[in-house]
């Protein structure tokens, strides 16, 4: 096997694990949601705009493989403060992105999760400035992630305002 390939297939394990990492806040995250019939969340009043729940699973598991192949991007890129400040941004959205669950819906907290929202939207847009010069790849990648948020914060201050 020529040397390109076998470094090829030494790159997978990394792909995997970022994607697996990310995946796995996902599931921590859904640990805190209920938002089933009869649930907290089914009784609030929410936007007009707000998506039929089945939406919400499908695009935020897309979501959490596009993170996980940004992370990997970022890791791969060449070592050094640029590569350690994207990731360290990179982790702190994610932390911030399981918060949000366990504040809307562990703790019932919409006001704290908009806020979290909010640091979260930044924290992401910092990330992906951060990758940037360094995995061009990884900000595509990190920009429906972005949008999505930017919606979800509309979703989460129509239910602050209206309950």
């Amino acid at each position: 096997m020529a040397a390109g390939g076998t470094g090829a297939l030494r790159r997978w394990p990394g792909l995997l694990l970022a994607v697996a990492l990310c995946l796995g806040v996902s599931g921590l995250g859904a640990l805190a949601t209920d938002a089933g019939p009869g649930s907290w969340y089914a009784g609030l009043d929410k936007a007009p705009w707000n998506p039929p729940a089945w939406v919400f699973a499908p695009v935020w598991t897309a979501l959490y493989v596009a993170m996980g192949v940004a992370l990997w991007c970022i890791w791969r890129a060449p070592a050094g403060v640029a590569r350690r400040r994207a990731q360290g941004l990179f982790f702190l959205q994610l932390a911030l992105n399981l918060a949000w669950s366990w504040l809307f819906f562990g703790l019932e907290a919409p006001a704290w999760a908009l806020a979290d929202l909010v640091i979260l939207v930044g924290a992401i847009a910092a990330t992906m400035r951060a990758a940037w010069p360094i995995a061009p790849a990884a900000t595509w990648l990190l920009a429906p992630y972005l949008a999505w948020c930017a919606y979800a914060a509309s979703l989460n201050a129509v239910v602050v305002a209206l309950n």
